[in-house]
């Protein structure tokens, strides 16, 4: 009924002959509610089906019966043709004013055309348009509404690579990262495939050039992306290009009075003139007068008289507005690498405390100098963010961004005390911000700035501010590392090195090549992780602790290969440690009991983890976990089915509460294991599956594939030759393509082994 209902509700809306955002305005309803009712995933009020019979000159009464049954009808159960994906949209324009015939031509290649390009000089208000038209076409793309700024014109920022375009593209489309190829050929044709099969609306916001987004154009299908540049695309062959100019007298004229709140008296067309009909110029004049009701027209063009007719112009009038402080404000702002920032990052990078930076960012937000687009995030616009550097062009980055750096180092410090990792620290910070949030705890902050903390550590690089690059280079990878990601933070690690090496600081390059060897260890790539720990080792020469945590990780890398070897480096570790390390100690012991097990030495490993988690139960929440995974498998290994999955549901809480996804993943495969060899076949399952759906989203195929392997061997013990297939061939399939080839030879022997039932 619900679907009876839509389809008399869109055949209105036709009779109308208005645009989705002209009826919302008309019968004072969203855009984004009339898209659900017109769709039949929601039951509009009757007032609002009353003003659309209204509106349509058409008499409401005969569809009361049917309204009625629609809203005692369940939701439409139709499966949707696509996985569900994020709105990515940005908010649209307030006021959106004029472009008439752009956005039309726009609207109607959206049902005949793939791709539409929109250029023009900066400030035309080409991203308005696009994300206009974008969210009128939304109720028409059920199946995503995505945006990507390309990042082509940004100052102070490299574009983004088409490569990593396409992976958070694919991303928001649902695809897990283990999904996602690394190549760029095959990463764009996977986005043409997912494509193809969706009516998807996908704004590419910002471009550099045609070669920029060629690999991000969409093959067949009825998907329709919009592309805005400051260049024309004449390369890109099939596209409809739509070029906008400043805005025509009339339209800068509506734009500048209802962006005002109303006519004011004085010589508008001169405080056009002055804007050159560009949109973003008339927005920032008219905040000027909405917020000084006392100004005339004629005020605000003596405001703008001095100087050539340009848009610098405008922002200059705002500027001579600002106190000292507010436009030294503005100016740093200028300097911030990553996409915005907060009150606290703020109050670093000018070195002065938060009250005032919070003060001084809202000057700015009221002047329209500076976005608040979310609560406490500041951003500025491309414009104004080239404004606040040609304001001092001879500024020194260098000062603030070391601030904005030791800022994000103090924070990773106590993100990294809270979640427990054991390893000495080799940076310290130089200049601790004045405040901090409170992460006692909350760890998402890490991942809220971890773009901004990545663009910040991208400039320290290139700015040679070693210190920072290499702190956080190096805290980074310890705090991040239990969401996954290694990829991208070994590329950090290797991208520092170079400063590493030119503080000259031994136990800093010692500190670099370990944690190298532990992101080339956890990507299942001994040969070059044994190198790295290798020269750790040889630099921590005198450094007992040092020494312990390389031998700690050469026991793990052998683990696998070489299990006497491995125990030899663990309890070479052990010894080495001096008396007073009683935490690494305790680590490099429950490393050495889980070693012990794969020996199937159980009663010395589960004697060893029951002495150490007594020791850490309250102290070392990982260590405590660590010491439960040995516990719950040597259960397994000697007969106790149910204590091996109480110790198991254990140890998954802990991490869920120190929310470490990956060693909660390998904890729901212990449980998953037990449970099969209690029978209860189905839960396992589910929690196998919930094992591997974090490690694929987190893109860590070696994780995964030492999961699906115990997995697989504990469903061909208990008599499930077919699924114990599956895991086999799946862990197969993971090994040899992201080249795992020390995993290899144990999925083969599992698929070869003669089972009855199952042809390998």
């Amino acid at each position: 009924m619900r679907g009876e209902l839509a389809g008399q509700l869109s055949q209105l809306r036709d009779l109308t002959g208005r645009s989705l955002r002209e009826l919302a305005r008309d019968i004072n309803a969203s855009s984004s509610s009339l898209s659900r009712y017109f769709s039949g995933q929601a039951v509009p009020p009757w007032p609002t089906v009353v003003a659309l019979c209204k509106a349509a000159g058409r008499d409401p009464r005969p569809l009361r019966d049917v309204w009625e049954r629609a809203k005692t009808d369940g939701p439409r159960t139709d499966p949707p043709a696509a996985p569900q994906v994020r709105n990515d949209l940005p908010h649209d324009v307030m006021a959106f004013t004029g472009r008439r015939a752009e956005l039309e031509t726009l609207l109607q290649a959206a049902r005949s055309t793939a791709v539409v390009t929109i250029d023009g000089m900066g400030g035309v208000g080409k991203s308005a348009l696009a994300v206009h038209a974008a969210h009128l076409l939304t109720a028409d793309h059920p199946d995503g509404q995505l945006y990507q700024d390309l990042h082509g014109f940004t100052p102070g920022r490299e574009p983004v690579e088409p490569s990593e375009a396409l992976r958070v593209l694919l991303t928001a489309l649902g695809l897990a990262p283990a999904r996602i190829p690394d190549g760029l050929v095959e990463r764009a044709a996977l986005w043409r495939s997912e494509l193809a099969t969706r009516r998807a609306v996908v704004v590419l916001d910002n471009a550099a050039d045609a070669e920029h987004v060629r690999d991000l154009l969409p093959g067949a299908g009825q998907s329709f992306v919009v592309i805005t540049s400051r260049r024309r695309l004449v390369e890109l062959d099939g596209v409809r290009p739509v070029s906008l100019d400043v805005l025509p007298p009339d339209d800068a004229v509506q734009l500048l009075t209802e962006s005002a709140g109303g006519t004011r008296p004085g010589d508008i067309d001169e405080v056009l003139r002055r804007c050159g009909n560009l949109p973003l110029a008339i927005r920032v004049v008219a905040a000027r007068l909405r917020h000084r009701p006392a100004w005339t027209l004629d005020t605000l063009v003596e405001r703008l008289r001095e100087g050539e007719l340009a848009v610098g112009d405008v922002f200059e009038m705002s500027l001579r507005q600002l106190d000292p402080a507010q436009r030294r404000m503005f100016q740093l702002l200028g300097q911030v690498p990553g996409d915005d920032i907060d009150a606290y990052g703020a109050a670093a990078l000018a070195g002065i405390p938060l009250g005032n930076a919070r003060s001084l960012l809202e000057d700015l937000v009221d002047a329209h100098l500076v976005q608040e687009p979310a609560a406490g995030r500041y951003r500025m616009h491309d414009l104004l963010r080239q404004a606040a550097r040609a304001d001092d062009p001879a500024a020194d980055p260098v000062p603030a961004i070391t601030r904005l750096g030791d800022y994000y180092l103090t924070c990773l410090i106590a993100v990294k005390q809270l979640v427990q990792v054991v390893f000495p620290l080799p940076v310290t910070v130089s200049q601790p911000p004045a405040a901090l949030p409170d992460l006692d705890s909350d760890v998402s902050w890490l991942d809220t700035e971890w773009d901004n903390l990545m663009a910040t550590f991208t400039l320290a690089v290139q700015l040679r501010i070693d210190t920072v690059a290499v702190g956080l280079g190096q805290i980074v990878t310890i705090a991040h590392g239990r969401r996954g990601g290694s990829r991208q933070l070994l590329d950090a690690l290797v991208a520092s090195t170079p400063a590493a090496e030119r503080l000259g600081v031994r136990r800093v390059l010692a500190s670099h090549h370990y944690l190298l060897g532990v992101l080339h260890l956890r990507m299942g790539l001994p040969t070059q992780a044994g190198v790295e720990l290798r020269a750790a080792r040889a630099l921590m020469d005198g450094d007992r602790v040092g020494e312990a945590m390389a031998l700690f990780q050469l026991g793990e890398l052998y683990e696998h290969s070489d299990t006497a070897q491995a125990v030899d480096f663990l309890e070479q570790a052990v010894a080495v440690l001096p008396p007073e390390e009683a935490l690494v100690r305790l680590r490099v012991r429950a490393t050495l009991a889980h070693a012990l097990l794969r020996l199937d030495k159980y009663d010395t490993a589960r004697e060893i983890a029951a002495d150490v988690l007594e020791a850490t139960r309250d102290s070392d929440r990982q260590t405590a976990r660590m010491c439960l995974d040995v516990l719950g498998r040597a259960a397994l290994g000697l007969g106790d089915l149910q204590g091996a999955l109480d110790f198991a549901e254990r140890s998954v809480a802990i991490s869920r509460a120190t929310q470490h996804a990956l060693f909660e993943a390998n904890s729901l495969t212990d449980v998953a294991v037990a449970l099969l060899h209690l029978g209860r076949r189905d839960e396992a399952a589910t929690r196998q599956a919930e094992a591997v759906r974090i490690l694929e989203q987190a893109g860590e195929p070696d994780r995964l594939v030492r999961g699906l392997l115990p997995y697989a061997e504990a469903c061909l013990a208990t008599g499930d030759p077919d699924t114990a297939a599956q895991n086999f061939q799946a862990a197969l399939d993971l090994a040899i393509s992201h080249g795992l080839d020390y995993l290899v030879p144990a999925a083969r022997a599992g698929l070869s082994r003669p089972v009855p039932g199952h042809q390998s």
